[in-house]
């Protein structure tokens, strides 16, 4: 028989169309995660382009640790905010005596992972059953709406169009169309923002091409350490929850394979090199999770394109300053449909797992969202609610109602957990 021989230059045209769809998906994830990661630095003093090649470096690693298996992004984590902040008052502005902080909070990440890695995953995993993970899925999700609701408050007509034309290519589109929906719909915001005066473009026209970032080293300091190092305690539940969402999505058991020890050191080492260079501390990313759920591409060498983009875009200021003029509107209508995503993820979780809706198992439920959804409101009205860990610091929201879902199943449902 006569073999067929492919022309090498149809190989090689499919190879670069193939590369060029990966490149375009990464763009969307970026544009998923940028809005957030800039925006802790903002809130809290850091340099935004730090921030930006602590995110890339982070998730290299972290796919490095995890075999390249688990396709999340990491960028800078919201629950370190409050005690960054602290630190930032109590040391008169100086963030390095915080870089230290988060060091160390990186360190016992690693060390966490090396517990689980000891106790086993079988036994970790036997804590968290549908019944806890779905509802924490959820909480996650619909904590985060408001967020993208107050950021198309600005100019609803954009946000709307936006989250529109989202829906429409998600629900109507077929083929590799139907997973740019994102990057579609930024455009499409983007344009009409244009055409409404609303994006400052004189932001790119002043900035420098390239841009050498405020690398800084960490201060080590007791005070400082004790303030910050135990937001490990309630960020480990929500790694728990991210990671069981992203696994939720793809398919896979994430916990068992490559393993939460590998996600923890992961994580762990994420938020060291960023403590490290002068950027806030890395967590894995619900945002990009929802582009995940939404594009049905779960390729993780995507995410690692993403996390280059990212490295280059702290270096390149006339990129990272276009990303900045996309309106706020224009991510809040994107960020309702990624983060609703995660919300009906959670409910998926929950019928997925074949929970059954016995009395137990309906007051854990409840009480999850109950305390993982009202801590938070009592938050904004300045009433906090929770566990304390130091004199400033308190578990509430999803960590504390994770916490009380875990502890009620094993109270509850002793039978299936065992002793």
């Amino acid at each position: 028989m006569q073999q067929k021989i492919l022309n090498p230059s149809v190989n090689k045209s499919f190879e670069l169309s193939k590369n060029f769809k990966k490149v375009v998906l990464a763009m969307q994830h970026l544009l998923a995660m940028f809005g957030a990661t800039v925006l802790v630095p903002i809130l809290t003093g850091f340099d935004p382009s730090v921030a930006l090649i602590s995110a890339g470096l982070g998730t290299l690693i972290f796919h490095l640790v995890t075999k390249g298996m688990v396709p999340v992004f990491l960028g800078s984590s919201f629950a370190f905010i409050p005690v960054i902040l602290t630190v930032k008052e109590i040391y008169n502005g100086d963030l390095t005596y915080a870089q230290g902080g988060i060091v160390v909070a990186g360190i016992l990440y690693v060390i966490m992972s090396f517990i689980v890695k000891k106790v086993g995953v079988d036994k970790v995993k036997k804590y968290f059953p549908a019944q806890v993970t779905g509802p924490m899925i959820v909480v996650i999700g619909l904590n985060l709406v408001p967020v993208a609701i107050n950021m198309a408050s600005g100019n609803y007509i954009v946000s709307v169009a936006t989250l529109s034309i989202a829906l429409l290519v998600t629900f109507l589109g077929r083929g590799f169309i139907k997973q740019l929906s994102i990057l579609i719909a930024v455009t499409v915001g983007y344009i009409i923002s244009l055409k409404l005066g609303i994006v400052d473009t004189n932001v790119i026209k002043e900035a420098s091409w390239v841009l050498v970032p405020n690398f800084t080293l960490p201060k080590f300091e007791m005070g400082a350490i004790a303030i910050i190092a135990p937001v490990v305690l309630a960020v480990f539940m929500e790694h728990i929850g991210d990671i069981t969402t992203n696994g939720a999505v793809v398919g896979k058991n994430f916990i068992e394979n490559p393993g939460l020890n590998r996600t923890l050191i992961g994580d762990g080492l994420a938020t060291i090199i960023g403590g490290f260079i002068g950027g806030p501390a890395n967590t894995t990313y619900g945002e990009n999770t929802g582009v995940l759920a939404i594009t049905k591409n779960y390729d993780p060498s995507i995410l690692r394109i993403t996390a280059v983009l990212a490295v280059i875009l702290g270096c390149i200021n006339k990129v990272g300053s276009f990303l900045q003029t996309i309106p706020t509107p224009v991510m809040g209508g994107i960020s309702l449909m990624l983060f609703s995503m995660i919300a009906i993820i959670g409910i998926k979780t929950v019928r997925n797992g074949s929970v059954e809706f016995k009395t137990s198992n309906i007051i854990i439920i409840s009480l999850i969202l109950i305390i993982g959804l009202g801590t938070n409101y009592l938050q904004n009205k300045g009433i906090v609610i929770g566990i304390p860990v130091t004199s400033s610091v308190k578990i509430t929201g999803l960590s504390l109602a994770a916490i009380v879902g875990v502890v009620l199943n094993k109270l509850l449902n002793k039978e299936k957990i065992g002793n």
